[in-house]
């Protein structure tokens, strides 16, 4: 469906209910004559959500064009791939394109040529081993994973700027050539021009990931300036 706000596209987003981070960061990613609808769902259980199917049932009711599930999986053990069997589940459900997070991010590090891969993650070391070991098996050489260390998912949203500012600069250090954000809930997009400017490697944000992929899904191939190479040349 388009409308007088959207004559080009509506874009359905969901989120899992605690995060407050996806909602803003892809409201300063949209071009012009689109809009961003939302809904949100509760994590759980061995396929990612219970509610995810009924929640996505109803964002259908404003008829988007595609759905761009704001969530990465990598922190459990095959996790992209039980988020991707989910998500053409619901896509088959619903009759439109359903993206999660963690496979766009896998297509935009091979949009962007990535060959050693620095991963940044809100989580600790134990979990990011499986971060990497996930990102491994997606045929990624990783060269270096640093976390924030969040003690919650609720804290990965109040996670100060200049904490990922200088795990990004660790990772950077390495000499990586694209390093990988993952976790949706990790505000990074407003950073995004600042980061590959100082270090000089471009970026992909998991929540600019998903939206570029939405994007694209649906034929919209404007370049979006400010928020790194992925949006402005892919």
């Amino acid at each position: 469906m388009v409308d007088t706000l959207a004559p080009r596209a509506v874009i359905g987003v969901m989120t899992p209910a605690m995060n407050t981070v996806v909602q803003p960061e892809l409201e300063l990613l949209r071009p012009a004559g689109v809009t961003n609808q939302m809904q949100r769902f509760r994590l759980g259980g061995d396929a990612i959500s219970v509610d995810l199917p009924d929640e996505a049932a109803k964002l259908m009711d404003c008829a988007p064009a595609a759905i761009a599930v704001g969530l990465t999986t990598d922190a459990g053990p095959g996790g992209p791939a039980r988020l991707k069997a989910r998500c053409t589940e619901i896509a088959a459900q619903v009759g439109v394109p359903v993206l999660g997070a963690s496979h766009a991010n896998y297509a935009a590090l091979r949009a962007l040529g990535a060959t050693r891969v620095g991963i940044v993650t809100p989580f600790d070391a134990r979990t990011d081993a499986v971060v990497q070991a996930n990102t491994e098996a997606a045929g990624f050489n990783v060269v270096a994973i640093k976390g924030t260390e969040a003690p919650s998912l609720p804290a990965i949203c109040e996670t100060p700027l200049d904490q990922i500012r200088d795990v990004f600069a660790q990772v950077a250090a390495t000499r990586c050539d694209v390093i990988l954000q993952v976790g949706t809930a990790l505000p990074v997009i407003a950073l995004l021009a600042e980061l590959e400017a100082t270090h000089g490697t471009p970026i992909v944000a998991c929540n600019a990931a998903v939206y570029w992929q939405a994007l694209r899904r649906v034929g919209i191939t404007d370049p979006v300036p400010g928020f790194g190479r992925l949006l402005e040349a892919h």
